[in-house]
Parts: C-alpha cells; sequence; structure tokens
C-alpha cells in the first residue's frame, strides 16, 4: 500500500511542476493545488501506514500498541487550512489579473511598460 501512495505522490508532483511551467495562470493554480496534495500526502506517509488504536488515552491507561502516530495528522491537517486559504488567495489574485488584463494567457498579455 505504501508503494502506491509513494507513486501517487510522484505523480503528483509530476503533474503539479508541468503545469506550474504552463503558460496559463489557471493551469498554475491547478499546479500549485497538485503540488500542496501531493507535500500533504507526503508528509502524511512519513508516519508510515498503520492500522492502529487512535492515540486517546482513558480511565485504563494509554491504548495497547500499535498507536497511530498523531503529529503527521495534525501537521497534514494544519496544511490543508494553509494551503486552502493559499489556494483562495491566488483565486483571487487571478481573478483582479483577468478584470485588468482581459485573458489569463501569457503570451497574449500586451507590453506592460510604457516607454
Amino acid at each position: 500500500m505504501e508503494i502506491v501512495l509513494a507513486l501517487l505522490v510522484g505523480i503528483l508532483y509530476t503533474a503539479g511542476v508541468y503545469m506550474l511551467l504552463r503558460r496559463s495562470i489557471l493551469k498554475f493554480i491547478i499546479g500549485v493545488i497538485y503540488l500542496s496534495n501531493a507535500t500533504n500526502l507526503l508528509v502524511f506517509l512519513s508516519a508510515g501506514v498503520v492500522a492502529g488504536n487512535p492515540p486517546f488515552t482513558g480511565p485504563s491507561g494509554p491504548p495497547p500498541p500499535p498507536v497511530a502516530d498523531p503529529l503527521p495528522q495534525a501537521l497534514v491537517l494544519t496544511a490543508i487550512v494553509i494551503g486552502l486559504g493559499m489556494t483562495v488567495f491566488i483565486l483571487a489574485l487571478k481573478y483582479k489579473f483577468f478584470d485588468t488584463t482581459g485573458t489569463d494567457d501569457l503570451d497574449q498579455l500586451q507590453q506592460t511598460d510604457n516607454p
């Protein structure tokens, strides 16, 4: 299972970098989303895939092993929120850019420097 998820991380990174190198701003945003998801999955996989008990202590003490590691889960949850905020900010910038220039293709932009 970890091999399949590692391949998925590689595919997401590859697709993200490819989309970042495209000339369209919308494809750039999709590339940022792919890279964010690939990084979240990589951090989540760093602890290993363990089908264990939740890391809650009850009145009888800590649960018996194997116990899932809560730190990568907390880091991924925080990264998801940050990635969502960054995506919304980039989409707002794209909307303003399209409103100002009338295009999202960088090849169709006119020269913005006035001599």
